[in-house]
């Protein structure tokens, strides 16, 4: 297995390529997407001008991410792979007093993640639409989480205040 520590440097495309090609099996990948082998080794090379490499799905889809700006992309390839996609929120260094805030902030999302079950399953019977509304809280849930800690992590709470200051003037 290989494990990636997501608060390094992160790895170029290529090299990650070549570390799954290490553990992986290149001729089976290059039969399962009816390409060349000569093809799926230049993907795990640089693609400088001294390289040999060819630009390779995993610049093509950082290209189009970059050139849509939009996170549906990878929310997609996230599902796809079974999990879920949250963006970091940006480091600041605020002070501590952020941290009952946000510690609320989980709270509330996990209430109304609760609420929304309680609201279906009253009848013993989820609709679809019921369905998709947990699914929505639970989403939310996942993304104030994964927010808060990071900014534990970090020391950041700035960016959860002022997201739960826009939510409050939205609601208003």
């Amino acid at each position: 297995m290989i494990l990636l520590h997501l608060h390094c440097a992160p790895m170029q495309s290529h090299e990650l390529l070549r570390a799954v090609y290490d553990t992986g099996n290149p001729k089976q990948i290059s039969a399962d997407l009816g390409l060349s082998l000569s093809l799926i080794y230049k993907w795990a090379e640089p693609t400088t001008e001294t390289g040999s490499g060819t630009t390779n799905p995993l610049d093509r889809l950082e290209q189009l991410i970059r050139s849509t700006a939009d996170d549906r992309i990878v929310q997609w390839v996230c599902q796809r792979a079974g999990g879920f996609f949250i963006r970091n929120p940006k480091a600041v260094w605020p002070h501590p007093p952020d941290l009952i805030p946000a510690t609320n902030q989980v709270v509330q999302e996990f209430a109304d993640l609760l609420s929304v079950i309680a609201s279906a399953a009253a009848d013993n019977v989820v609709s679809h639409p019921e369905a998709k509304a947990i699914r929505a809280r639970w989403e939310d849930l996942k993304t104030a989480t994964e927010a808060f800690v990071r900014c534990c992590e970090e020391g950041n709470f700035t960016a959860l205040r002022e997201a739960a200051s826009a939510r409050l003037k939205s609601a208003a």
